[in-house]
């Protein structure tokens, strides 16, 4: 089978729109872990809203979307929804 070339690397594909686009995913405490290492331990299953870069990076953290959507402002990012 004939796979044809990427039209970007990996790399590429992962800094597109990078320091241009965002997007804001609802999270569990549960799962904050991974992309918050940082953080002290939470109780389980309290929701919050983070503001990822486009990339993947976390930019912010908080138990309101309207915070989460004003850090996309504050950043200067565009967001996107990913479904």
């Amino acid at each position: 089978m004939n796979h044809p070339k990427p039209i970007l690397t990996e790399t590429e594909f992962a800094n597109l729109g990078a320091g241009e686009v965002g997007y804001v995913r609802k999270m569990r405490s549960d799962d904050l872990s991974r992309n918050f290492p940082s953080l002290p331990p939470l109780a389980p299953n309290m929701e919050f809203w983070a503001l990822f870069g486009a990339s993947g990076e976390p930019i912010i953290l908080s138990d309101v979307r309207a915070n989460a959507l004003a850090g996309a402002w504050d950043h200067e990012l565009r967001t996107v929804m990913l479904q």
